[in-house]
């Protein structure tokens, strides 16, 4: 048994390098899938360069909208914001929101930049859309110091259609491909090297030492995940108690409910002050002084101006 916890809490302290590489595992098979199922690059001037920069970015930009639209920290900032905008800048504080949102488009951008550097590593999606290129600097750097039909196939040679000799084309592909490589190299080494900066800069402008900074990410974890239990029994409760008083036919019995008011201050975003050091806005709110303690005389939702759930 010990030995089983010991290896549940290391798979628990390193769930995001394990979330990471399992990211990094799907990015390479969904490129292989692409590259070998559904790609065909069609070998003419008008196609090839859209062809191409369509299976490179498309991905990209559907994983970065995925990134965004699964994140529960930007719905948590953003949402009801149309309403009352002041939400966005908590005591006034607009750059922490800023800087919250920064953090939460790096995290989406993680996936799309794996899906560039496995794509460019691969140089398939590359080799299509560069051979489409009809700039003459280009197409002079591609063809120097070779016959014109070097010009009129070079949008061939990543299909077998080509005029060239198989050297020529081989040349040709070898040259494509290590510039695909060489840009999805500079990516990588790119990121690692802005993710390492904004990781210094993190840490030293922090407020808290390693330690408590350390213990403030265990305890938002163990927050969350007692949120989520405590969520689900007092759904529970509550719906027992509604189907009670329907089938029942009797008034509903009462049931401590937190107000709206409790609900839109447990839910803003949390800033650290050494003055005050509380590790959310849950511990803020519960250890407030004048702390509001009346219930929600009906715990419902305002569908006239909320977000109706069928």
């Amino acid at each position: 048994m010990d030995n089983f916890q010991t290896v549940l809490r290391f798979f628990m302290n390193q769930k995001a390098t394990i979330g990471y590489s399992f990211m990094a595992l799907l990015t390479i098979g969904g490129e292989r899938v692409f590259s070998m199922v559904s790609f065909q690059c069609p070998c003419n001037h008008d196609q090839n360069f859209a062809y191409g920069l369509t299976f490179l970015l498309g991905p990209a930009g559907v994983l970065l909208i995925l990134g965004l639209f699964f994140s529960t920290r930007l719905w948590r900032l953003y949402t009801g914001c149309c309403l009352n905008p002041m939400k966005l800048c908590p005591r006034g504080n607009c750059f922490g929101s800023l800087r919250v949102f920064m953090n939460i488009f790096s995290g989406a951008c993680v996936a799309p930049i794996m899906w560039l550097c496995v794509a460019l590593l691969n140089g398939t999606f590359y080799e299509c859309a560069v051979s489409g290129l009809d700039d003459n600097l280009v197409v002079d750097l591609f063809c120097k110091n070779k016959t014109l039909k070097c010009r009129e196939e070079l949008a061939r040679v990543p299909c077998d259609r080509s005029k060239l000799t198989a050297d020529e084309r081989m040349e040709l592909l070898l040259m494509f491909r290590a510039q695909s490589q060489i840009l999805g190299w500079c990516i990588i080494i790119i990121s690692a090297f802005v993710g390492l900066l904004g990781t210094c800069y993190t840490n030293c402008r922090s407020k808290v030492s390693y330690l408590q900074l350390t213990f403030w990410k265990r305890y938002v974890e163990k927050e969350k995940e007692c949120f989520d239990t405590f969520a689900v029994d007092y759904a529970n409760k509550l719906a027992e108690r509604n189907l009670h008083s329907f089938f029942e036919n009797n008034d509903p019995a009462p049931f401590p409910f937190p107000n709206h008011r409790a609900w839109e201050e447990i839910s803003a975003l949390h800033t650290f002050s050494r003055s005050e050091q509380y590790y959310s806005t849950l511990q803020r709110y519960v250890e407030r002084t004048d702390r509001d303690f009346t219930p929600e005389k009906r715990p419902v939702l305002d569908v006239e101006h909320g977000i109706e759930m069928l």
